[in-house]
């Protein structure tokens, strides 16, 4: 009896096909135009910006929240507004926050690590950030109030 051998040229051509398309597909996913993205988010983005060290209290109340704040950015679905606070003083390009702020930081990395990754996983909260040109790895902190939400981010705001 003969066994035939199935060439390994073949397989690996499927395989890259897949890969392939695979990719091309993902990209797409994550394309999004701006009358999707306004739907997605379903509420108003406003931006603020405050210099951090003039009022660090206000971004440590909102970074010790942040365990309970997490569980609540997993829940979210729809908020009436979304305000983004630039802290410019506080970005990696101006040196990263103030001293007390940097500290707070330190103390919570893995919760405000944990805190991103909801962002990324929430549509509408994900998409209000990006619309603003915020990278994740820049939010410092959450604090839901009323049917909205304060994002802090330490980063300077687009065009600046």
């Amino acid at each position: 009896m003969r066994t035939k051998r199935i060439g390994v040229a073949p397989a690996a051509a499927v395989a890259l096909a897949l890969a392939g398309a695979f990719s091309a597909s993902s990209a797409h996913a994550q394309a999004v135009d701006e009358a999707a993205r306004e739907t997605i988010i379903g509420s108003e983005v406003n931006e603020e910006e405050v210099v951090a060290a003039a009022e660090p209290e206000r971004v440590i109340a909102a970074i010790e929240k942040t365990p309970e704040n997490i569980a609540t950015v997993r829940k979210t679905t729809n908020l009436d507004k979304v305000d983004i606070v630039f802290l410019p003083d506080a970005s990696a390009a101006e040196g990263g926050p103030p001293p007390e702020i940097a500290a707070k930081v330190e103390e919570r990395k893995n919760e405000i690590a944990e805190l991103r990754q909801e962002l990324e996983g929430n549509a509408m909260l994900y998409h209000a950030i990006d619309s603003r040109q915020v990278l994740v790895r820049d939010v410092l902190a959450v604090e839901f109030e009323d049917a909205g939400v304060v994002i802090y981010a330490a980063a300077k705001p687009p065009g600046s």
